[in-house]
């Protein structure tokens, strides 16, 4: 039958005492993804063009919904750390894409399993675009091809190739002002 997407949601709001808030009923393996996903952000500020400031002065908030249903394991590393990235950026990320991968703190993306099953989830909700880690190919190479028709697919090593094809250069329509001044210093 194939498994279930889950989305990604990643807010900011000023504060004096800045942190990193988890909340959809995940389990800690996924905690620790979003810690280790805003760490990957904070370290590479500059990569995103973003003043590392910001993390001093916003909180983050990371949520999945559907909190009923329990969530756990690495797989979403890479989906979390654009999400992060979106939010603190405040570009748009691309329509109809899904990703999964694991993610290291220096910012390898690594293998995770149940690919077929998140393939046909993926295309139940329409997606037509995935990232996954270049290791996964192979699993993809064993899918029949009805499966996988339809479906560009791309592989990759590091987030920053995540963030190359996830991330686009228009900002968000809604976008907020997370601008640090001079006077914020």
């Amino acid at each position: 039958m194939g498994g279930d997407i889950l989305f990604i949601e990643t807010s900011l709001s000023r504060s004096k005492t800045p942190r990193l808030t988890t909340t959809g009923n995940l389990g800690d393996v996924m905690k620790e993804s979003a810690v280790l996903a805003l760490e990957y952000v904070k370290a590479h500020a500059s990569l995103l063009g973003i003043d590392h400031r910001v993390f001093e002065q916003w909180s983050i908030h990371v949520h999945v919904p559907e909190g009923a249903t329990p969530k756990d394991g690495p797989s979403a590393g890479i989906t979390i750390a654009t999400s992060l990235a979106s939010a603190i950026t405040q570009r748009q990320v691309r329509d109809h894409l899904a990703m999964t991968g694991e993610i290291t703190l220096r910012g390898k993306v690594l293998p995770v399993g149940g690919i077929k099953e998140k393939i046909l989830a993926a295309k139940r909700a329409g997606i037509n675009t995935i990232i996954l880690s270049k290791e996964n190919e192979k699993d993809i190479k064993e899918i029949p091809e009805r499966y996988v028709k339809g479906v560009e697919f791309h592989y990759v090593s590091t987030v920053a190739e995540v963030w190359d094809i996830a991330l686009l250069p228009q900002i968000a329509p809604d976008h907020i002002d997370i601008t640090i001044t001079e006077n914020e210093q």
